[in-house]
C-alpha cells in the first residue's frame, strides 16, 4: 500500500493528532497556484517546523511517561514478590493470590503494546517528513533535504532506543509469568559453553519489524542478559567475528556454500567492544543428515596478546593449556579436548594459508531460558560485513590478525565503500534442541509462518560477506545474492502481532491520504519501494542507507532484476506482493555449471586442465552452432502476446516485473542448495540393476532363438541381442552420468523420459520383425504341422 494508506491503517485512535498532517502538508503543495516564492517557501517551512515540534514532543512525553510506568511497575511487582517469599506456601492472610499476578501480567502486556505503538509512531512520523521533503524538492525545485536533515538532528525523534524498554520489561515479565521463580542459570552469551549441537533455521527481519518482533517473543522467553552485573549497554550486546580463507582457492567459502561433508569455517571471535582480551577460536563442521551425526561448534578460549604468536605457529598449543593444567580447576579430559582442536586449526591455518579474510559485526538480542538450551532465538541487528584481507596492494590488518581502525562505531563511516557491506535487515535465527518426533511450540510455528520474518534457509554472514566485497574472485554466489533488491515485506497473513485497543482503519489526520506515485526510481530503472530509504525502524539504519545508495544503485544494474511496470496504473510493491500467488517457485538463471569444474581444473592445472578447457570451447562451439541452425531452419513461430492474458477489460495485479527470476552477473553462478539423502543413491542403483535384468532377460531370449537353428532365428537372435545390448550400456551410462550430478550435487533433470519408451519401442519392433518374416515365409505354419505331427 501506499504512504497514506499505510499510515491511515496504522494509527492509534488516543494519538491521532499527534501524527504529521501528511495531507495537510500535501495540500499545501498541491494547492498553491502561483509560482513558489521565497514567501511560500517560508510558510511551508514554518507548517513543517510546526509539525516536527508537535511530533517530538509528544515522543518524549509518551518515552517518559512508559520510563515512569516501568518503574511503577517495577516497583509492585517487586512488592507482591516479596510477600509471595515471605508467605512461602503457607496460609498468610496478606499472601498475593493468582489474580494479583494476572493483573501485574496485564499492565506489563499494556506497557509491551505502548512500546510498541511509540515504535510504529516514530517509524510512520520519519517516513512521512522524508515523504513530505522528497516531494517538496520534487515540485518545488526548491532543495530543503539538507537543512531540514539538521533540523531533524536537533529533534531527533526518530532515535530513541527501545532496547532498555525492552531488557528491562523481559525481566518484569519473566518474573511475572514464572510467579516470582524465575529460572536460573548461566546468563552469558555463550563464553562457558564449549560443544554444542543446534537445529537452526534463519530468516530475514524487515526493520519496520524488529520492535514488534522482539517484544513478541519477550512474552515467551527472557532476554538473555548478556552482562547481569551492570546496566544494559548496546556494547554488551556488540559480537564480532572474522573469518579465514585461502584468499586463492576460497576452499573454505565453496565448502560452506555447497555444504559439502566435512566443511569447516574457522573464525575468531569476541563479545562486547575491541578492549576485550578473551578471544573465542572456533571451528564449525559440517555434517550431512544421512551420516547420523550433527554439525558441530568447537571452540577454545585464548587470549588477544597471544592470537598473533598462536596463527604463526609460535605458540604451541601445549604451551596454552600448561597453566590451565597446573591450576587443575577443569577436568583433564575437557582441556585434552580443547588442546586437540587447538593444534586441528592451527595445523589447518598454517598447511592451507588460511588468512583473515572477511569480519562480521552485529548486536544481538537472545532469548533463552537461562540453563536451558531447548529453545532459543536470537536477533541480529545493524549486521555489518568488512574486508581484513591484505588484497588489492592495502595493508587492512597488516601483520596483525585483525585490523584496527574499527571498533563498534557502526555504522563505521570511516571505511571506503569497497571495505564495507551493510546488511539490511536483521537476521533471526531459531534454534531448537527438540526430542524425535517431537514438535516446536505452538508460538514458534505462528512466529515463522507470520509476515514478520522470511524463511532465507541456510543464509551465512561469511558466505554474503565475502562474495559481496570480493566481486572479482568470488565466481560462485549464493541463491540469496541475487535477492538482496527485492522487498521482503509482506502482507498481514493472519492475525498475529502485537495489538492494542483504540487502533483504528478509518481515521486519518486530515482526510484522503492516498499518496501521490513517485516514478522516480522508475526513471532510474530500479524497483520503486515505497519507504524503502526512509521508513527503517532502526536509528542509525538510516545513515547506513544513505551510505549506501550509490553503491546498491550499480549492485541492481548488475543484476539482471527486472523493474517494474511504469504508468498510472502500475501497483506498487506492497501491493504486488499481497497478490502474488505463494506457491511461486524463484527460477535462478546462471552460466554454465561446468565454469565450476573448469575453475577447479586450473588450480589443478596441467594436462587435466587442457582437456576440460578443450570440452569447454568444443561444446561451447557446438551450442552455438545448434542456435545459429535453429534460427536458420524455417519454422512456425509463436506470436508473442501480453503477460495479462485475457481479463474482460479489467486491469491484472500481474505488473512486469512480478516474475520470481533471478540472473546471475555476468561471469556469475548462481549455487542453489540441492539436498542429497542416500534414498537417492539407492535409488539410482535399484533403477540401474533393473535395466541390467531386463538386459539378461533379453539376451536369454536371444539364445534360446538360436537353438532353431534356421536363419529367421538366427535373425530374430541378432536383433534381440543388438537391443539388450543397447539398454546394457545404455543404462550404464545413464547410472555414470546420474551418480556425477548427485556427487556434485547439480539441479538436473534425473527423469528418464526416452529411455523406457525407446527400449520398449526396439523391442516391439524385434519382436514384430520375427513374426513378420516367419509369418511371410511360412515357418508358423510349418511348425504347427509339425508340431501336429509330433503329437
Amino acid at each position: 500500500m501506499r504512504f497514506g494508506q499505510q499510515l491511515k491503517s496504522s494509527l492509534v485512535k488516543d494519538w491521532v493528532f499527534n501524527y504529521i498532517a501528511y495531507d495537510d502538508l500535501k495540500a499545501a503543495l498541491r494547492n498553491n497556484h502561483r509560482a513558489w516564492d521565497e514567501k511560500a517557501e517560508q510558510n511551508f517551512v514554518q507548517k513543517l517546523e510546526a509539525e516536527l515540534d508537535k511530533v517530538y514532543t509528544f515522543q518524549q512525553v509518551k518515552s517518559d511517561e512508559i520510563i515512569r510506568r516501568i518503574k511503577a511497575s517495577e516497583k509492585e511487582v517487586g512488592e507482591v514478590v516479596a510477600k509471595a517469599d515471605e508467605a512461602n506456601g503457607q496460609d498468610v492472610e496478606d499472601a498475593p493470590t493468582e489474580d494479583d499476578f494476572e493483573l501485574l501480567e496485564e499492565d506489563l502486556s499494556d506497557i509491551i503494546a505502548e512500546v510498541h505503538d511509540l515504535a510504529k509512531f516514530t517509524q510512520l512520523n520519519y517516513t512521512g517528513f522524508q515523504k513530505i521533503i522528497k516531494k517538496h524538492d520534487k515540485q518545488t525545485r526548491w532543495v530543503l533535504k539538507p537543512v531540514f536533515a539538521a533540523r531533524l538532528k536537533r529533534k531527533p525523534f526518530f532515535q530513541d532506543n527501545y532496547d532498555n524498554f525492552i531488557v528491562n520489561l523481559s525481566r518484569l515479565y519473566d518474573t511475572v509469568r514464572t510467579r516470582g521463580n524465575p529460572v536460573k542459570g548461566d546468563s552469558s552469551a555463550g563464553g562457558k559453553q564449549q560443544n554444542f549441537v543446534r537445529q537452526t533455521t534463519k530468516y530475514w527481519v524487515h526493520p519496520d519489524n524488529i520492535t514488534e518482533l522482539k517484544l513478541i517473543v519477550l512474552k515467551h522467553l527472557p532476554v538473555l542478559v548478556f552482562n547481569p552485573n551492570k546496566e544494559f549497554a548496546m556494547d554488551d550486546s556488540a559480537i564480532t567475528s572474522i573469518y579465514f580463507d585461502n584468499t586463492e582457492t576460497w576452499e573454505l567459502y565453496m565448502g560452506r556454500l555447497k555444504k559439502t561433508e566435512g566443511a569447516e569455517a574457522i573464525r575468531l571471535r569476541w563479545y562486547g567492544d575491541m578492549q576485550s582480551q578473551t578471544i573465542f577460536v572456533e571451528r564449525k563442521t559440517h555434517r550431512e543428515d544421512w551420516t547420523g551425526e550433527e554439525s558441530v561448534k568447537a571452540r577454545f578460549k585464548l587470549k588477544e596478546k597471544n592470537i598473533n604468536a598462536y596463527l604463526r605457529g609460535e605458540l604451541t598449543p601445549e604451551a596454552i593449556f600448561e597453566k590451565e593444567r597446573k591450576d587443575g580447576k577443569r577436568p583433564e579430559k575437557d582441556i585434552a579436548s580443547d588442546e586437540q582442536l587447538a593444534r586441528e586449526i592451527q595445523y589447518r591455518v598454517l598447511t592451507r594459508s588460511l588468512v583473515p579474510v572477511t569480519r562480521s559485526f552485529y548486536h544481538r538480542t537472545a532469548f533463552q531460558l537461562p540453563g536451558d538450551a531447548r529453545v532459543r532465538i536470537s536477533l541480529d541487528t545493524e549486521l555489518t560485513m568488512t574486508r581484513e584481507d591484505n588484497l588489492d596492494g592495502k595493508k587492512r590488518a597488516g601483520d596483525n590478525w585483525r585490523r584496527m581502525d574499527i571498533g563498534v562505531d557502526w555504522p563505521f563511516p570511516q571505511l571506503p565503500p569497497e571495505d564495507i557491506e551493510r546488511f539490511p535487515y536483521a537476521v533471526l535465527e531459531v534454534k531448537l534442541q527438540t526430542q524425535a518426533g517431537q514438535e516446536p511450540p505452538d508460538w514458534i510455528r505462528e512466529l515463522t509462518a507470520s509476515h514478520l520474518v522470511e524463511a532465507v534457509p541456510k543464509f551465512s554472514k561469511y558466505i554474503h560477506g565475502t562474495a559481496t566485497l570480493n566481486p572479482k574472485r568470488i565466481k560462485l554466489l549464493p541463491y540469496w545474492a541475487p535477492q538482496m533488491n527485492v522487498d521482503i515485506r509482506k502482507p498481514a497473513t493472519h492475525n498475529f502481532g502485537i495489538h492494542r485497543l483504540g487502533g483504528s482503519n478509518d481515521i486519518s489526520t486530515s482526510g484522503n491520504l492516498d499518496d501521490d506515485s513517485d516514478d522516480e526510481d522508475a526513471i532510474l530503472g530500479l524497483p520503486r519501494i515505497e519507504g524503502h530509504e526512509e521508513d527503517e525502524g532502526i536509528r542509525k539504519l538510516r545513515a547506513a542507507r544513505d551510505a549506501m545508495e550509490q553503491h546498491d544503485i550499480a549492485q541492481q544494474r548488475d543484476y539482471g532484476t527486472v523493474t517494474n511496470g511504469e504508468g498510472p496504473n502500475a501497483l506498487d510493491v506492497e501491493e504486488r506482493i499481497a497478490a502474488q500467488p505463494q506457491d511461486d517457485y524463484p527460477i535462478y538463471d546462471s552460466d554454465s555449471e561446468d565454469e565450476d569444474d573448469l575453475e577447479e581444473a586450473r588450480h589443478v592445472g596441467g594436462w587435466h586442465y587442457r582437456a576440460k578447457l578443450f570440452k569447454h570451447k568444443a561444446e561451447a562451439f557446438g551450442s552455438t552452432l545448434m542456435e545459429v541452425g535453429k534460427m536458420l531452419i524455417p519454422r512456425p513461430r509463436p506470436t508473442q502476446v501480453g503477460g495479462n492474458g485475457f481479463t474482460l477489460g479489467v486491469p491484472s495485479w500481474k505488473q512486469p516485473g512480478t516474475v520470481k527470476r533471478f540472473k546471475a552477473p555476468k561471469g556469475k553462478r548462481i549455487h542453489v542448495p540441492v539436498r542429497v539423502e542416500p534414498k537417492v543413491q539407492l535409488a539410482t542403483e535399484r533403477t540401474f540393476l533393473s535395466w541390467l535384468e531386463f538386459s539378461i532377460l533379453l539376451g536369454s531370449i536371444a539364445a534360446t532363438l538360436l537353438n532353431f537353428g534356421d536363419n529367421l532365428a538366427l535373425a530374430a537372435a541378432w536383433a534381440f541381442t543388438i537391443v539388450a545390448c543397447a539398454a546394457l550400456f545404455y543404462s550404464a551410462g545413464l547410472y555414470v552420468w546420474r551418480v556425477k550430478m548427485i556427487r556434485m550435487r547439480r539441479a538436473v533433470t534425473y527423469h528418464d523420459k526416452w529411455g523406457p519408451s525407446l527400449l520398449c519401442a526396439g523391442l516391439l519392433a524385434a519382436v514384430a520383425v520375427s513374426f513378420g518374416f516367419r509369418i511371410a515365409g511360412g515357418g508358423w505354419k510349418g511348425g504347427l504341422k509339425d508340431g501336429g505331427l509330433k503329437g
